[in-house]
């Protein structure tokens, strides 16, 4: 993300302001498609994240906004008012999309981190929402080697997500592994597994640039 050019842009932090006021005239009294609900509060989060975040920028990691006992905690208190409600970050994810039984999303929604799923560049819609969960769990953060997983601590976090014990989970993750190998052994639940540490520093492009030099 270019938070710096992002908020330098009046027409730019206009545009999001506008958006997140478009989701706020939702009526979750009416009817949706588990894709459309899913798609709904995918691009949500994604939208008061990235809100939340331009306010508090610069900044180096969302963790800076998130207090434990007293002051602002950015998942708690940053709200999304829809239908009358206020509906936070955390209860976007626990409450809404969690209950929704696809783990995928796990994979769409952005904590404004180097460790947490890219932000696409485009809304999530109904219609295209197969494809899009698809081709993220696909791009995730996966080391599968043949004896030996390296996975996202996002799959220890939300395991249960995913399935009831640790062959579930790998049956449920093994079409988006990069080798017919690393598929079959996740299959058969035939590899060690061990966690990535999760890297809280903002996903800001400079901040990328200047670990890369």
């Amino acid at each position: 993300m270019n938070y710096t050019a992002w908020q330098r842009s009046a027409a730019d932090v206009q545009a999001l302001d506008g958006y997140i006021a478009h989701l706020s005239t939702a009526d979750p009294r009416q009817r949706a498609s588990r894709n459309g609900t899913l798609a709904f509060w995918i691009n949500a989060y994604n939208a008061v994240t990235m809100k939340g975040i331009l306010r508090e920028f610069p900044t180096t990691s969302i963790r800076n906004h998130t207090a434990r006992l007293f002051g602002y905690n950015i998942w708690k208190d940053l709200l999304l008012v829809v239908g009358g409600a206020g509906f936070s970050l955390e209860q976007m994810e626990h409450e809404i999309l969690r209950k929704l039984n696809e783990p995928r999303m796990h994979f769409a929604i952005v904590r404004a981190s180097k460790s947490c799923p890219k932000l696409r560049a485009e809304a999530y819609t109904p219609q295209r929402l197969e494809e899009l969960l698809v081709a993220n769990a696909g791009n995730f953060r996966h080391d599968a080697r043949a004896q030996q997983f390296y996975l996202s601590s996002i799959l220890s976090w939300f395991g249960e997500d995913f399935g009831r014990d640790q062959a579930a989970q790998l049956r449920a993750i093994a079409p988006y592994l990069p080798t017919a190998a690393a598929r079959q052994a996740a299959e058969t639940n035939s590899v060690r597994i061990s966690y990535l540490s999760y890297d809280w520093g903002l996903n800001d492009q400079a901040t990328v640039r200047t670990a890369r030099r």
